[in-house]
């Protein structure tokens, strides 16, 4: 859990690193506590290194997650926006399938140690990419953003210069004004809701749950659950704009309510007393069916898993990348972003 008191604080720290480091400069200082966070699990000695390690690395990603969605709508031509914006929830997720997969035949520090990896990559090519026009018209460096701007579209044309004043921090006064409050609350309503979904318990303890469920292969299990998001993410991104996202949000609630009734069935079925840990001592007295009552009902928990993350909180999850986009339009992206 350490991970996400982490990200906690690096979502914090991005909202203020991105617009004083700049979009940039920020991706690549969050590299340093990434590679630093893996490297220190991978030599771990003691559970306080293990720790020391995690906290790192959520730090990181609580400010790449903040970060990156902001640094590649401000650097996409406007016609391809709206898709890269859906795609950087499909790439969280992919990445949750690479590491099941990983996990599946490696040992955990060789895991820690190919974590590694796509931080050091990121560091290295960030190093060739330019500054986001728009941060650096802020900063009144006119010259350097058209540079940056032939770099990455070739041409000038489909640019708009944000308006004089449009990066103006946010005031709690502002919050009287309807056209700001409204928006605010839904926002952060819908932020909420995901969060309480508890999609990130069920993919964090996806292999744990699994396990309890007396899975013969938990971690096949997970992978399968893991392809299945990777999948019906796609489809939201692909017709979000067609269905809408209200409908989509309608069908998400429906299918959450029916997945964890049905989810939460299996294991009153197969658990005698309640427990919620994942520590090895603490749960193994949990059940007390016999093992082929539990066996036998594990195609429920499978069952209602994939149905949770087939059309629960990835629409919503697509929905708010989407929402990440109006800080282009919106001078009050501080409120949106974090």
């Amino acid at each position: 859990a350490i991970v996400t008191l982490g990200a906690a604080a690096g979502g914090v720290l991005g909202g203020w690193l991105v617009d004083r480091a700049g979009r940039k400069l920020s991706l690549l200082l969050c590299s340093v506590p990434f590679v630093t966070g893996f490297a220190v699990i991978t030599a771990a000695q003691d559970v306080w290194m293990l720790l020391g390690g995690r906290l790192l690395t959520g730090l990181a990603c609580g400010v790449a997650s903040l970060v990156a969605p902001v640094y590649i709508s401000e650097i996409a031509y406007p016609a391809v926006r709206g898709l890269l914006g859906s795609c950087v929830q499909l790439m969280v997720v992919i990445g949750i399938l690479l590491a099941y997969l990983a996990g599946w035949v490696l040992e955990w520090r060789w895991l820690a140690v190919l974590g590694c990896v796509p931080p050091s990559l990121m560091l290295l090519f960030m190093c060739f990419m330019p500054e986001t026009p728009r941060f650096l018209l802020t900063q009144h460096r006119h010259q350097e953003a058209m540079a940056a701007l032939q770099f990455l579209w070739g041409s000038e044309q489909g640019w708009e210069e944000p308006p004089i004043g449009a990066e103006q921090g946010f005031h709690l006064a502002l919050l009287w004004q309807p056209g700001i409050y409204k928006p605010f609350v839904i926002g952060v309503s819908l932020m909420a809701f995901q969060q309480l979904s508890g999609v990130n318990a069920i993919m964090f303890y996806a292999e744990t749950i699994f396990e309890e469920a007396k899975f013969k292969d938990s971690s096949l299990a997970s992978i399968i659950v893991g392809v299945i998001q990777v999948l019906f993410t796609a489809v939201a991104a692909l017709i979000m704009d067609r269905a809408g996202r209200k409908l989509l949000l309608a069908l998400s609630g429906v299918v959450l309510v029916f997945s964890m009734s049905a989810f939460g069935a299996y294991f009153k079925l197969t658990q005698g007393s309640p427990g919620n840990s994942s520590h090895v001592a603490l749960s193994a007295s949990v059940s007390t069916e016999p093992v082929a009552a539990s066996v036998g009902l594990a195609w429920l928990a499978v069952g209602s898993m994939c149905l949770f993350v087939t059309g629960g909180p990835q629409a919503l999850r697509s929905l708010l990348a989407r929402l990440r986009l109006l800080h282009l339009q919106c001078p009050f992206h501080l409120v949106l972003c974090p």
